[in-house]
């Protein structure tokens, strides 16, 4: 029978076999977490400075106009009629290249 003797590590090379997981955090962290968190936030900044007149697309798809922005959310006119929604509702902005008429006055 043979027998094979097992060395043990020595503590020099510890730390050294978790850098490939810190590295692959710090990946994640700044291809994913980041860009994610940042697109909430301007997101959450959009919501809350909606106005009246602002063309609008919903995260349902639904393209309107606000009418009127409430405490508890916004009233839509699209071009069936007037719909409440949730701030959290609208998704984003319509492009003024798209849209001129919603280009500020100069």
């Amino acid at each position: 029978m043979l027998t094979i003797p097992l060395q043990a590590q020595g503590q020099e090379g510890g730390w050294i076999t978790f850098l490939p997981l810190i590295l692959l955090f710090i990946v994640f962290y700044f291809f994913f977490i980041r860009p994610q968190t940042k697109k909430q936030k301007q997101e959450k900044n959009f919501q809350d400075t909606i106005n009246k007149g602002t063309r609008v697309v919903t995260t349902s798809g639904i393209h309107g106009k606000i009418a009127e922005v409430t405490d508890d959310g916004v009233i839509i006119e699209t071009m069936a009629g007037k719909i409440k929604f949730e701030k959290s509702a609208i998704s984003r902005e319509l492009s003024i290249a798209k849209y001129p008429e919603n280009a500020p006055a100069k």
